[in-house]
């Protein structure tokens, strides 16, 4: 990893499986992967860290996803971080919600590790990175 890494936060609550998931898929490649196992905790480290992709989990104690998307997009200092939602229910009325507190996506675990390094390259593509 150099320094001029660029900074992925993953939040999620899922007994480590997506976290290990990320971390394998993301190993290798020039980013800085900061993990939290709750949305406050993620919260936290998105205001401390200013990462350029936050990838949140929906269904998390202490704060859900959604919530806590809603307080990046309303913190100026992080607003423009993109912030992907991770759900395992994949049901549409979590997508919306999602969509409405304003995340710049949606994925539905399981995902394909081949998915998720794609993405992450556009964003940073689009970012200038």
């Amino acid at each position: 990893m150099s320094l001029n890494a660029r900074k992925i936060l993953l939040v999620d609550d899922d007994d480590d499986m997506v976290r290990d998931l990320v971390a394998a898929t993301l190993k290798g490649g020039d980013y800085q992967l900061l993990q939290a196992a709750n949305g406050g905790e993620g919260l936290d480290l998105a205001r401390q860290h200013h990462p350029d992709i936050i990838f949140l989990d929906v269904n998390m104690p202490v704060m859900d996803g959604v919530s806590v998307c809603a307080a990046i997009k309303a913190d100026p200092t992080i607003s423009g971080t993109t912030v992907i939602m991770l759900t395992a229910l994949g049901q549409e009325v979590d997508k919306d919600r999602a969509r409405r507190a304003g995340a710049d996506g949606c994925f539905t675990k399981p995902f394909s590790p081949l998915t998720l390094l794609r993405r992450v390259d556009e964003v940073l593509r689009a970012r200038g990175s």
